[in-house]
């Protein structure tokens, strides 16, 4: 008998179930997620125990979906919330107790904008045996081959063919049956950067909050870990509990956190507030590459706004070590976007986010109009995938640089903001001067310590200044309509 030929045993599920409640729909999406992944994990321990039992193991992720047959008639300013046009769209659904409050919020969307009620059930797509599992602390997958049977044979396995980012590169049409995404991504692709995360992070995806802070160096960890004491000392503060590398979760400022033996690639801070609108900070390190591989997995957790605030070479002489630069445009040198996102595509400076992070340079710094020039410089920002460019050839890199007016070059800034255009998630960049290689200043040791001492408390407290102004703007309003196209998911 072929693995093709076998019985295939799945759990029983409710029929398809149309709702006008978007609690109750997130409620049966979440019952239909938990029979799956129960039955999955259950099955696989007893394979594992007993092996096969002559059947293929089978469960699906649940799916929600809309049929329109007419416009919506919505307000203009609102860029999501309603589907492009009349048809059937619809998306897969994971971990609906993890996106619960997203899911309310998009679904109530759907059915206030278009008056109709949204379909609720299962999809036609497996789970993976891995996905299922992965939220278990008692189970793991082995690897190929250490089972007493082939995995893929009994169980299924992840598939690329729906772990991809089609739909939002806009290269994702209708399937076959003329259905459309009603989401960004699917539960695939959504699953495989939930796991990704908790690797790279060392975090829970749960502990991730809604607005993310990256930076390129350690330092600004010891300040944020500070900061974070100091708003849990403070009963008013409204943040409940600070997590760091490991999932350790203190909720008081004088509980001491023990270091971890071993850092992961992209060390992971969470000052967290119940609504899940605290600060996540990410030490991404050094490179594109890394900014490209955190931003890809976030980004399935829908963040409200994510912000650079790390370091740069001064490219102007009139700047000083320590000056901040507000990044208003970006040349694009890093590369590792380069086949999801074209080069000659702009990169727009998005004014809620902009306004934000000068309004928090000038509330840290006291400095106001004219004034704040002397400490903040506004300009275009270049991201280069080489650390020593400094010495390679100066001639081509110059003239870029000069031709692009650029006033600062980094390693992640524009890989990050383009990803958040990519992914629709708001963006910005507040960099701060820490040498100048054009102009005879480099970093070196002594010069570093003294800067970082005076510099990083300060530039991150503006971060977190900028964000906690973005918290309070509607979620409309940040949602810029620049971030999306005229064929757009429903779903933010």
């Amino acid at each position: 008998m072929t693995p093709q030929s076998i019985p295939v045993h799945s759990p029983a599920v409710p029929a398809h179930e149309t709702f006008t409640d978007a609690k109750a729909a997130v409620d049966r999406l979440e019952e239909l997620y938990t029979i799956a992944t129960t039955y999955l994990c259950d099955q696989f321990r007893r394979a594992l125990h007993k092996g096969p039992d002559g059947h293929r193991i089978r469960a699906f992720y649940p799916e929600i979906r809309i049929t329109t047959t007419s416009f919506a008639q919505v307000d203009s300013r609102l860029s999501f919330g309603h589907v492009a046009e009349p048809g059937v769209h619809a998306a897969t659904i994971t971990r609906p107790d993890l996106f619960r409050h997203y899911l309310e919020q998009q679904i109530a969307l759907l059915l206030s904008n278009h008056k109709v009620g949204v379909m609720v059930g299962v999809s036609s797509t497996p789970i993976p045996v891995h996905f299922a599992v992965a939220a278990r602390t008692d189970m793991t997958v082995p690897q190929d081959g250490a089972a007493d049977f082939t995995l893929r044979d009994i169980f299924d396995v992840p598939d690329l063919s729906t772990t991809n980012d089609d739909i939002v590169n806009g290269t994702a049409g209708p399937d076959e049956n003329g259905v459309g995404h009603l989401a960004p991504f699917t539960a695939q692709r959504v699953d495989y950067s939930l796991a990704r995360l908790s690797h790279y992070t060392a975090t829970d995806p749960e502990h991730f909050q809604n607005h993310v802070l990256f930076t390129n160096y350690q330092f600004y960890v010891t300040e944020f870990e500070a900061y974070a004491r100091a708003m849990l000392a403070d009963e008013k503060s409204g943040y409940t509990s600070f997590v760091s590398t490991g999932n350790v979760e203190i909720s008081d400022a004088e509980t001491p956190i023990a270091p971890v033996d071993k850092q992961p690639q992209m060390p992971t801070y969470h000052l967290k507030r119940a609504d899940g609108s605290g600060i996540t900070l990410v030490n991404i390190g050094v490179g594109p590459s890394n900014a490209k591989t955190a931003t890809d997995h976030i980004a399935v957790l829908r963040p409200h706004a994510w912000i650079m605030v790390g370091h740069c070479a001064g490219l102007r002489n009139s700047q000083s070590l320590g000056d901040f630069v507000l990044a208003h445009a970006y040349l694009r040198e890093d590369h590792v976007l380069d086949d999801d996102l074209p080069v000659w595509v702009p990169i727009p400076a998005l004014a809620e986010v902009q306004t934000s992070l000068e309004e928090a340079v000038a509330n840290v710094t006291k400095l106001s109009g004219y004034e704040l020039k002397r400490v903040m410089r506004t300009g275009t920002v270049a991201t280069i995938d080489n650390r020593n460019w400094e010495l390679r050839e100066h001639t081509g890199p110059v003239q870029r640089l000069s031709q692009s007016r650029a006033i600062a070059l980094d390693m992640e800034s524009a890989t990050i903001a383009a990803n958040g255009y990519r992914f629709r998630v708001p963006y910005g960049t507040l960099l701060c001067v820490s040498d100048k290689p054009l102009h005879g200043e480099l970093k070196l040791p002594g010069m570093a310590s003294d800067f970082y001492k005076t510099q990083v408390a300060r530039h991150l407290l503006i971060g977190i200044r900028a964000m906690e102004r973005l918290r309070e703007m509607p979620l409309e309003r940040l949602h810029s309509r620049k971030l999306r196209s005229f064929d757009e998911t429903a779903f933010l």
